[in-house]
């Protein structure tokens, strides 16, 4: 079979591609991949070699307006559809809701129930045409995926017996359980860790300013630095903060070394999409058995909080530090861990279930 995964940014920037890659046969299938390089710089491939690579380069900064990125947007489309028009492919991975809705056209007319469609952004809900498109893309599809079960409602219910949970997992993580414990460093400070894109500035100026006013806490940043980040460290070092540490791009598999100097993972997001949404850090935590703290009334916080795997907080509040500080030193380390088991194991579940639904 030829089939063809198509994202909307860069291949490292993609963990969720893996998902799908990991399983099919590159061995019996002629795979391709079509992606965007955002930011025009050169990346590994080096493990894409079993595979067909098609690069779409076009500098997108991924922290401005979405109304500044329409000409990217017009681009990327244009990009997709020669591709698609050069190529036949009997089968389509599409990742991101906003990649289908721009080739919706194409996939509806000549690859109904051919492709997967992978739903985890809720940004453009609010515009009531793109809302339709993926109720209709949706229906097309031989399955969808959403990342979150938040997600849930912003699909059709008619379709609901073809959705299916795909939870952000990384199955090489699971080869590292134990890092933690076997190899964790200790220290006096309770090291709060986030790694990811790192954006929202005006919330992580808030995180940063009640953890740089408690010597009990260290904050690290592990993630690319766009503008909010630049901006973040000029507020440390114009604040002399000595707590607050910035280390910079990071490969998936550079967690295995940091989390093993993490004592809580900075999971905590305020923007409508994310407060729906199940981030990679989530099953980080899960995985490596380290808790984590998530925004109060997210549907994160919510299932970390309901699992004994997390905390939901707000760091709005003047308590926020003292509240993350009793929560910490309050875990049953037992308890905690079997919490952890659980989680993952029920997650494991779902993931694997999903997987049947594999074409190639």
């Amino acid at each position: 079979m030829k089939i063809l995964i198509i994202g909307f940014t860069k291949l490292k920037y993609m963990p969720y591609m893996n998902f799908y890659l990991d399983n099919i046969d590159t061995n019996k299938n002629d795979v391709h991949i079509l992606y965007w390089n955002r930011d025009l710089k050169e990346e590994d491939v080096s493990k894409f070699k079993d595979v067909t690579l098609h690069e779409f380069k076009c500098y997108q900064e991924d922290d401005v307006s979405k109304l500044s990125k329409i000409t990217s947007f017009v681009r990327y489309r244009k990009y997709a559809l020669k591709e698609l028009s050069k190529t036949e492919y009997d089968f389509i991975y599409v990742l991101h809701s906003l990649t289908g809705v721009l080739i919706a056209d194409k996939l509806k007319k000549c690859y109904k129930n051919k492709y997967i469609f992978d739903y985890r952004d809720s940004t453009y809900e609010g515009f009531s045409p793109f809302k339709k498109e993926v109720a209709r893309l949706v229906k097309s599809s031989y399955a969808t995926f959403v990342s979150s079960d938040a997600f849930r409602v912003f699909l059709p219910e008619s379709e609901k017996h073809k959705i299916y949970t795909s939870h952000n997992i990384l199955e090489d993580s699971l080869n590292h359980r134990g890092e933690k414990e076997k190899y964790g460093i200790p220290s006096e400070k309770i090291r709060v860790a986030f790694w990811g894109f790192i954006r929202l500035e005006e919330l992580n100026i808030e995180i940063i300013k009640k953890f740089s006013a408690d010597n009990r806490f260290e904050l690290h940043y592990y993630g690319r630095e766009q503008q909010v980040a630049k901006n973040l460290k000029n507020y440390v070092a114009d604040n002399n903060i000595e707590n607050v540490f910035f280390h910079g791009e990071y490969k998936p598999e550079d967690r295995y070394e940091f989390v093993r100097s993490t004592d809580i993972i900075h999971n905590i997001y305020k923007e409508s999409n994310m407060m729906l949404a199940m981030g990679n850090k989530y099953y980080d935590g899960a995985i490596f058995k380290i808790p984590q703290i998530c925004m109060e009334g997210s549907f994160m916080g919510k299932t970390a909080t309901d699992s004994g795997i997390g905390f939901q907080c707000d760091p709005y509040k003047d308590s926020f530090t003292e509240d993350v500080y009793k929560y910490y030193v309050s875990l049953d380390k037992n308890d905690f861990t079997k919490n952890c088991d659980e989680e993952l194991k029920k997650v494991l579940e779902e993931y694997y279930k999903g997987k049947e639904m594999f074409v190639g």
